[in-house]
């Protein structure tokens, strides 16, 4: 493999669950998973049978330590309006988490904005006359749902590469959050439909600069080429779904990094899994039953190893993991 490249020195700071901390002191960080997800979005309590919040937070506090044993230190849960996000539950879990925890503003947008979504941002002091443009710049200056808690990054999500109108209204807003604060953006797409590229053409000719963008789910397609000429836009590629073994096999996936990591694109690289602790759209009963794989530390325990016995050396490794996530996170 090739030599990673380090670049500039990682600056900026970060805000997490236990404060705002130095980009550097992030260390060895998964970059796009879930605690807890609820694709209905109800108010007020779950409505699942497997459900049970006690349970669920000390099931995700063993899932953080075993995490942290592997070397993990620092986790984004990319759990955003659209998805169940409650800032409330997961303060819950940071309180006792070895592993540092961000939260994300955005709108999974694939669905139309549900209007108690903006509910918060019409309680605070206008700064646009957009509430969702309202919603994510509060979550990133001022605190989540009420809480002290900003958010590190912004995540927006496309499936097509014509958006229907409140996905790129949710595109939109995420650039002018990004533009008046710095914050990344993190996106879920479909590099099959053609989304992937679509979104960062979106993204960058509204003003965000390629550097600040991770466009999510890379590693769903074997499209070496695709993927290369994405990183030549400057954009960071994610491969943040290893263990999703329902959409792509680990093997094809892990084919597809090494075939980039001979490009020399570490630099350019984040790694993850997307998974979850605890989903209403793919319960724990599911993923023991079609999925088991797909777990928060497939990773380390799986995918690594396997990396390293191909010939990838830690420098890669710390590149993808340590130092490609501080440089996008840190924040002047």
């Amino acid at each position: 493999m090739h030599a990673a490249r380090h670049g500039a020195p990682i600056t900026g700071t970060v805000p997490t669950f236990s404060g705002t901390v130095p980009a550097p002191r992030l260390g060895q960080t998964l970059i796009h998973e879930h605690l807890f997800v609820n694709v209905e979005e109800p108010r007020g309590p779950w409505e699942h049978a497997e459900w049970d919040e006690d349970t669920a937070i000390d099931t995700a506090v063993r899932e953080l330590e075993a995490l942290a044993a592997l070397g993990v230190s620092a986790l984004m849960d990319l759990t955003v309006p659209g998805l169940g996000r409650d800032a409330g539950r997961v303060a819950r879990v940071a309180a006792r988490s070895p592993v540092l925890l961000m939260a994300a503003t955005g709108w999974y947008s694939t669905r139309p904005l549900p209007s108690h979504a903006l509910e918060e941002a019409r309680e605070r002091p206008a700064c646009d006359d957009d509430p969702l443009i309202d919603l994510m710049i509060g979550d990133l200056t001022l605190g989540i749902q009420g809480t002290d808690v900003k958010a590190a990054a912004i995540k927006v999500a496309s499936d097509s590469p014509d958006p229907a109108p409140e996905t790129r209204h949710a595109f939109v807003a995420a650039v002018e959050a990004s533009r008046r604060t710095g914050a990344p953006i993190l996106t879920h797409s479909d590099p099959a439909t053609g989304s992937s590229l679509a979104q960062l053409d979106l993204l960058v000719r509204r003003g965000v600069p390629a550097a600040r963008i991770v466009v999510g789910h890379c590693g769903d397609t074997t499209d070496v080429a695709l993927l290369a000429e994405i990183a030549s836009r400057g954009a960071f590629l994610g491969l943040d779904r290893f263990g999703m073994e329902q959409v792509l096999d680990d093997e094809a996936r892990v084919r597809t990094l090494l075939a980039l990591l001979e490009r020399g694109l570490a630099s350019q690289i984040v790694l993850s899994q997307d998974a979850a602790v605890f989903s209403t759209a793919t319960p724990p009963s599911w993923r023991a039953a079609r999925s088991p794989r797909w777990r928060l530390d497939s990773l380390h325990r799986r995918i690594i190893p396997e990396l390293e016995r191909a010939g990838v050396g830690q420098d890669e490794l710390d590149q993808m993991m340590v130092r490609n996530p501080a440089t996008l996170l840190g924040r002047a």
